[in-house]
């Protein structure tokens, strides 16, 4: 297992839950919700290492008993990779990222890496927090809809200076935040014309190529 060649084949191969023989691979595995947007930001760092593994779809409505077995938490997503069990999303891109690490998307520098870490830390605790009132519409939808929308309105004067979340380069705070964006219409949250410069930048995190290989079918209809 490693970096692919220029132009070779990857393996990406994709299999139902129903299909995974458990504990038989030596390949690195994802197990994966197919419209999860935390297993999502691990879908597009495989991508975009360009590196070879395999996503197991997992039915968030039906799991599979293996599930609470290697994830006390029961959820996705969950990398399985020989021996080493990780969950929590932003917990297996940072392994990846050391592990695959060109291109690299955590900063080398200690403090720029903390800082990126910080920025993740506030990313859940001020956007993503929100997700499961409006997934679930729970009755504080509508507040946790205006709550993402003042947030991403705040951010957005950003962009008008540089091109991602951390300057000019393609980081771990992209990868992040990119599933939101994403979903911001299956969302139901409308951001205003003064959040151009965000949307702008979420076309051009959009365009790449890992972004759209990762999407799954269920993704892609999330967008109009």
């Amino acid at each position: 297992m490693g970096h692919r060649e220029v132009n070779a084949p990857s393996v990406r191969r994709v299999v139902r839950d129903a299909d995974y023989s458990w504990g038989t691979s030596a390949m690195m595995n994802l197990y994966s919700g197919t419209t999860d947007p935390f297993s999502h930001r691990c879908r597009i760092v495989l991508y975009e290492k360009q590196m070879d593994f395999q996503v197991i779809d997992v039915d968030l409505f039906n799991k599979p008993e293996d599930i609470a077995v290697i994830n006390p938490y029961n959820r996705v997503p969950v990398l399985v990779d020989r021996d080493l069990i990780l969950y929590e999303a932003n917990i297996i891109n940072e392994y990846i990222d050391e592990r695959f690490p060109h291109p690299q998307l955590m900063p080398p520098d200690p403090i720029m890496r903390a800082r990126a870490r910080q920025l993740l830390f506030t990313m859940e605790q001020e956007l993503f927090s929100h997700i499961e009132a409006i997934e679930k519409n729970l009755k504080s939808a509508d507040k946790a809809r205006q709550h993402i929308r003042e947030r991403l309105v705040e951010l957005a004067p950003l962009f008008n200076k540089q091109k991602h979340m951390l300057g000019e380069d393609f980081s771990m705070l992209d990868v992040a935040i990119a599933p939101l964006l994403w979903r911001l219409d299956h969302y139901g949250v409308e951001l205003p014309k003064t959040a151009a410069p965000i949307q702008k930048y979420a076309e051009r995190i959009f365009s790449r190529q890992g972004f759209i290989d990762a999407l799954t079918p269920s993704e892609k209809v999330m967008r109009r």
